[in-house]
């Protein structure tokens, strides 16, 4: 089987993890600061805090806005769930913004009209979580726009993107956002194994992030009163986490990042060769934003349904059983049992529903050979003309 995704770990990843394994420190070390500071300076950011996972960094970036009971946040249903739980696990009240049906990223002018109403409501959100769907960035500009009008902060989450570019600034470099977050997940561009990252520009958030990620414990070393008390002392000034990340996992993330740039021209490379391979059969193909540069993390299809007549089902059914590894990206959040609890019906947002019966993830990672590749466009061509 052909996977979706796959990481690719060379063996200078697996010396820098095991140079770690035998150093004093494992976690909380020396490594893992290295890696923030690396990844700050790739992306433009003053600051990067790791974290142990992209949910986690959700979480965090919403707790240092000051999310909480009463508050409203809005994000793409376009996502996997953890785009809302974030907000949800603050207390908040979560809604959703329709989707571009160019893009698949949020709608920019369901936006607007949606802020037109909730000021009229006096139901304003706190922060907008746009995401960047697939690697390509939203329209972050017109978003900061709109938050400077309406008053909301903007969370990009960034999860997919890492690597790729808006109005040629990296991603992450929170130009147009108050934070930006990154998943290190191994179907990801590059991976730490479970890992997140944090970006802001703000030192204040930065040091909250800082201090929510371990317990919301301040050790002796950030604090007057050590000077009466020892090494040992610390105090717990708000309640936080355990999200930290190890020097391990670090290392690995470290590694990674001097390969990221060739991961993603690899990615582009084998997109366009679906683009160029896949334009004569019945499907659209992703459409690309001039403005943006794509780390391409999912490349999805399309599927012209009434031209072919097969279901998405069969298409997906027909291809896992020649060995390729499709899959399907994302079924709507507002559709979760869990979410059509809080009230959520189907019907709800419309794009986004019309673009999940049509849409069809094909394999796209580093180590995706020529010949896979092949045999996932003429699998396809066979499926869908037969």
């Amino acid at each position: 089987m052909i996977p979706y995704a796959r990481q690719s770990v060379s063996e200078e990843d697996i010396k820098a993890v095991s140079e770690v394994l035998r150093s004093e420190l494992i976690t909380q070390g020396p490594v893992t600061e290295a890696f923030e500071e690396t990844v700050a300076q790739y992306c433009s950011a003053r600051y990067a805090i790791a974290v142990s996972h992209g949910t986690a960094a959700l979480h965090l970036a919403c707790l240092a806005l000051d999310v909480g009971a009463g508050d409203i946040v809005w994000t793409s249903p376009n996502t996997f769930v953890a785009s809302a739980n974030c907000a949800v696990y603050c207390g908040a009240k979560i809604d959703f913004v329709d989707i571009d049906p160019a893009t698949y990223n949020l709608s920019v002018p369901a936006l607007e009209q949606k802020l037109i109403e909730a000021r009229k409501a006096q139901q304003l959100p706190k922060v907008v979580i746009p995401v960047h769907f697939a690697g390509q960035s939203c329209d972050m500009k017109a978003i900061k726009t709109l938050s400077d009008e309406y008053g909301f902060s903007i969370i990009e989450d960034a999860a997919h993107a890492l690597g790729g570019q808006y109005l040629h600034n990296k991603i992450g470099s929170c130009q147009y956002s108050d934070i930006t977050i990154f998943s290190l997940h191994p179907a990801k561009i590059m991976t730490s194994g479970e890992g997140g990252l944090v970006l802001t520009n703000s030192q204040k958030l930065a040091r909250k992030i800082r201090l929510l990620r371990t317990h919301g414990i301040e050790k002796y070393h950030e604090l007057k009163e050590a000077a009466t008390e020892g090494e040992w002392y610390y105090q717990q000034s708000r309640l936080g986490y355990n999200y930290r990340i190890s020097d391990i996992q670090a290392a690995l993330g470290l590694s990674q990042l001097k390969r990221l740039d060739g991961f993603v021209k690899k990615r582009h490379e084998l997109a366009q060769r679906y683009n160029n391979e896949l334009a004569g059969l019945p499907l659209m193909l992703p459409w690309q934003n001039p403005d943006t540069r794509s780390s391409w993390h999912l490349y999805v299809i399309r599927l012209n349904i009434h031209e072919i007549n097969k279901t998405r089902k069969v298409v997906f059914e027909q291809l896992r059983s020649m060995g390729i590894g499709v899959h399907v990206h994302y079924i709507p959040v507002h559709t979760q049992p869990w979410y059509q609890k809080l009230g959520f019906q189907t019907g709800d947002y419309i794009e986004c529903e019309r673009y999940y019966k049509e849409a069809l993830t094909l394999p796209l990672f580093f180590d995706l050979t020529s010949e896979e590749q092949t045999k996932i466009i003429d699998s396809l061509a066979e499926v869908l003309n037969h």
